[in-house]
């Protein structure tokens, strides 16, 4: 997910979306508890997607 994407998003919608990216990792944790991922960068990227919508939403409660 780029930056510019995630900041045409309203708050809810980063709210829900962060959410969402955060179910899918711990789907993605069982899974993986299970039998090994095939792509295991797919955790790493959710992990970084979720600081970017976070990094932002930091950025608009400052200004």
């Amino acid at each position: 997910m780029k930056m510019a994407d995630i900041r045409k998003m309203s708050p809810e919608e980063l709210a829900k979306k962060e959410m969402d990216l955060r179910e899918e990792i711990c789907k993605l944790a069982f899974q993986h508890k299970i039998r090994p991922l095939e792509n295991t960068s797919r955790t790493f990227g959710l992990r970084k997607d979720i600081a970017r919508i976070l990094t932002l939403r930091t950025q608009l409660s400052v200004s």
